[in-house]
């Protein structure tokens, strides 16, 4: 069975060749096995990873790589994983807390968030993994962020419309790109935040003007309740994937639990699920791809 590594896979592989220590080595051999699809065409491969990483572990002399993994490593769910950014105060938490089921501290103070939270958002009959994590500011950046933001699937980008968002979207990007992330590289949603506050429509206008090119960009309200399902279904559709409905012969096709595919996959993808079996075959107008 083929391995099917995606895009990210080869990128943190090519990190691994250019590592210039057994810990960058390490942080990038831990990369590719989070990012690898969980089949049986991986099970070589994967054990392969572990031992390299369990060489190099012995021979650096650090902690084991179960002890470093947990501390920035969550197991992605659901359909997509997807990292929730911002500046202090920008009210990413009390998002997180609003369209998951997570509970993230939520407070008027800004720093109040120290760990990464993971909670599900419902969109339809599939859930999104989204992942509350602390501001992004200089000098105060967890090192298991930087490889956190280049495993996630998207970033959502949360920026406060009452203060300032076009600065606060340039130091964001500098953050990103210090972290070697660059907003051309990865799929991501402008979230304009605090629509409810005075001057944010206008400030919203200038923060769609400047990067609707780039990037969509949405206004919501946190607090207020305010585009919370347009952002849900814009983030679904950031993802740009695709829904894949099983049917067992004679029966009628189960729309409740649907495979998660990204765009362009073929039915080799479909059939390398683990819940489809070799002999599957897809009906509908296309055969050879989604």
């Amino acid at each position: 069975m083929p391995a099917n590594l995606p895009p990210q896979y080869l990128e943190a592989e090519k990190n691994y060749r250019l590592a210039k220590n057994p810990q960058e080595k390490i942080t990038a051999l831990e990369e590719m096995l989070a990012l690898m699809p969980k089949h049986k065409g991986t099970d070589h491969l994967r054990a392969e990873l572990r031992r390299r990483i369990s060489k190099l572990t012995q021979a650096s002399g650090k902690r084991s790589a179960t002890q470093r993994a947990s501390m920035f490593s969550i197991e992605k769910e659901g359909a997509a994983q997807v990292v929730v950014i911002g500046l202090p105060n920008a009210g990413k938490s009390q998002l997180v807390s609003r369209i998951t089921n997570a509970s993230p501290t939520v407070a008027e103070y800004p720093f109040t968030t120290h760990t990464a939270t993971p909670g599900m958002m419902e969109f339809e009959n599939i859930q999104i993994q989204l992942i509350d994590t602390p501001p992004l500011m200089p000098h105060s950046i967890e090192l298991w962020l930087p490889p956190m933001l280049r495993r996630a699937d998207a970033l959502l980008i949360v920026v406060d419309l009452s203060d300032a968002p076009l600065a606060q979207m340039e130091a964001i990007i500098t953050q990103l790109e210090n972290m070697r992330i660059g907003l051309g590289e990865k799929k991501a949603l402008i979230i304009g935040n605090k629509l409810d506050l005075d001057s944010a429509s206008q400030n919203y206008i200038a923060l769609k003007t400047k990067y609707k090119e780039q990037l969509p960009v949405i206004a919501i309200s946190a607090k207020e309740g305010t585009g919370l399902e347009d952002l849900k279904h814009e983030t679904y559709q950031m993802l740009d994937i695709i829904r894949v409905y099983t049917k067992t012969p004679g029966q009628k096709p189960d729309f409740s639990d649907p495979i998660i595919l990204g765009k362009g996959s073929t039915v080799e993808d479909a059939a390398a699920s683990s819940r489809v079996l070799p002999f599957s075959r897809i009906i509908g107008s296309s055969k050879s791809g989604f």
